[in-house]
């Protein structure tokens, strides 16, 4: 019973408690596309609702449809562009240690 009490220790670095070792390529891959798939819609909520209030307050006529290709497509491309090459070193670095 003592045994599941323990903390358990990584030997690589973490992030927010998240341990950087062990992933395996399908999974670091996923972990990317994960992380740009929520940035997408996470930055494309945050720009509907300034657009909005935009169009609210100073009765401008802003098509929505500029919240995804000028803000979500963007910002989820950024992720995934920096996301891919730190999953696959993370990757590299565990296979390099086997």
């Amino acid at each position: 019973m003592t045994e599941s009490a323990k903390t358990r220790r990584f030997g690589g670095g973490t992030i927010l408690g998240f341990p950087l070792e062990g992933f395996g390529l399908f999974s670091g891959l996923l972990l990317a596309f994960a992380a740009a798939f929520f940035t997408f819609f996470a930055a494309t909520t945050i720009a509907i609702f300034c657009l909005l209030g935009w169009n609210l307050i100073g009765h401008h006529a802003v098509d929505f449809a500029v919240s995804y290709r000028y803000v979500g497509f963007p910002a989820g491309l950024l992720v995934l562009i920096v996301a891919l090459p730190v999953f696959g070193i993370v990757w590299f670095r565990a296979k390099m240690h086997q």
